[in-house]
């Protein structure tokens, strides 16, 4: 419909540099950032994967207003279970409520794909707050082993 997939990223470069693989600080691996993730077919597929994906912590480093919904783009540093630690990209539809307490450093637990690793993570919004501890509690114990 649009041409080839290579073109579509380029044009959403272009538009939006600060939504770039190089600006949200991913490498060439990561897919992109989809101009109206409701239409993309696999974008609505990633969601739907990342809502029972597993679950990680991660620090906000930093957010892009995609547009007026407000429409987010989110970037953490994330460190799964494992041990092993990513930049990961939410692309998430927050209230204003939650936008004006969105602040640099702030601890999340968000969903990742560990059979995909593409730095698409979503917002654990859905995860037991025991859960979490006890996730945090895993972490803090392996840094300081």
């Amino acid at each position: 419909m649009f041409g080839s997939k290579k073109k579509v990223d380029d044009l959403m470069a272009q538009l939006r540099p600060d939504l770039s693989r190089e600006a949200l600080g991913v490498g060439p691996g990561f897919p992109g950032v989809a101009p109206n993730p409701l239409l993309s077919r696999d974008a609505r597929k990633r969601t739907a994967e990342l809502r029972t994906g597993a679950l990680a912590l991660g620090v906000l480093v930093d957010w892009r207003e995609v547009n007026s919904n407000p429409r987010v783009i989110l970037m953490f540093d994330v460190e799964t279970p494992g041990g092993i630690t990513f930049r990961g990209i939410a692309d998430e539809d927050l209230t204003i409520t939650e936008l004006t307490r969105l602040a640099p450093g702030q601890t999340f637990p968000v969903r990742f794909r560990p059979a995909v690793m593409d730095h698409y993570v979503a917002l654990a919004r859905d995860a037991d707050p025991a859960q979490v501890q006890q996730l945090s509690d895993e972490i803090a114990r392996r840094k300081r082993a």
